[in-house]
């Protein structure tokens, strides 16, 4: 039996080290095959395998340093923190550390959450137009928003513009009842949502009516040049190869670009192709344009996510060989 100990200097911590009814450092015990108790001021880890007691160490010092700097501990914490380790890149959590990128209208701080989303983060920050691609649940629209906010905030841009493709799993807009706002507005929802929530309903009315906040189907973009603006098109998958390059061709003075989607996620008929596809080959490499790749890692939804994402990943790669 071997065992190791972690000084405690602050015990306020240890509730949200041991989660609720101590669901974290249970998911450590089973993850490790060890016991974690709390003693005399030290965290106690105790096993039979030395390398498992010290991969359990890493992953309780990091979780530690997380919440010191204000990240909750949850079970998607918990399961990235233990998928780091294993991979031996415990130390680049370290980046997560750093401060939140904005507050939502009720205070809470928003953070990244993973590395990937830290990189995603700062390439927003560092490049002119950013491709963020990858599957559901890794934040891709909701991290661009924030950053279109924090942009917002810091007087760095005046407008924000948010655009979709209408094209949603083989349905059509004549289809939905109502005049043609009606129509559009279900498929930009996940944009009013992610803007109501950094915004608050009346800030985002006011910021509506001025028109500093524009949310319109990418239809609405043709003719138009885009100054002082964070612009950001969600669902790129399902924009043809045309929709794309007038898109891009929008971009003005002080603008940023952000263009989000999951290119395994894509609705259009079969006679069409991805412009999301086709963009990711032709600005590859271009100066100030970057191409950031989500992985199932950095899902950040219930666990049956990141499952879900992985088994269809493997199917997809068996019927290829087939």
């Amino acid at each position: 039996m071997s065992e190791k100990n972690i000084p405690v200097s602050n015990q306020a911590q240890l509730s949200g080290l041991f989660g609720s009814f101590d669901s974290n450092i249970s998911k450590i015990e089973k993850e490790y095959s060890v016991t974690v108790v709390y003693r005399d001021e030290n965290i106690r880890i105790i096993g039979q395998n030395p390398e498992q007691i010290d991969s359990a160490e890493k992953a309780i010092n990091a979780l530690i340093s997380l919440e010191n700097s204000g990240q909750p501990l949850t079970d998607q914490t918990v399961r990235y923190v233990t998928s780091m380790v294993s991979e031996g890149e415990e130390s680049k959590l370290k980046e997560l550390s750093s401060d939140g990128i904005c507050f939502t209208a009720s205070g809470k701080i928003i953070r990244a959450r993973t590395v990937g989303q830290k990189k995603y983060a700062d390439s927003i920050k560092n490049n002119t137009i950013v491709l963020g691609i990858g599957p559901a649940g890794t934040g891709k629209t909701y991290l661009a928003v924030a950053m279109a906010v924090k942009s917002f905030r810091n007087h760095e841009i005046k407008k924000i513009i948010l655009t979709r493709p209408a094209v949603e799993a083989g349905e059509k807009l004549g289809f939905l009842p109502g005049d043609l706002q009606d129509k559009v507005d279900p498929y930009l929802r996940p944009l009013y949502d992610a803007l109501f929530d950094m915004f608050g309903a009346d800030n985002f009315q006011k910021y509506m009516e001025k028109g500093i906040i524009e949310v319109a189907p990418l239809a609405y973009m043709r003719g138009r040049t885009l100054d002082d603006a964070f612009i950001i098109l969600d669902e790129a998958q399902n924009t043809t190869s045309e929709q794309i390059k007038m898109f891009l061709t929008r971009l003005g003075e002080n603008s940023k670009m952000v263009i989000t989607g999951d290119i395994t996620q894509i609705d259009l008929p079969d006679s069409k192709k991805s412009g999301l596809i086709e963009a990711m080959k032709v600005l590859k490499g271009i100066d100030d344009i970057n191409i950031h790749r989500f992985t199932e890692k950095d899902v950040v939804r219930h666990k049956l996510v990141q499952d879900i994402i992985k088994a269809y990943e493997k199917y997809n790669n068996n019927e290829g060989r087939k």
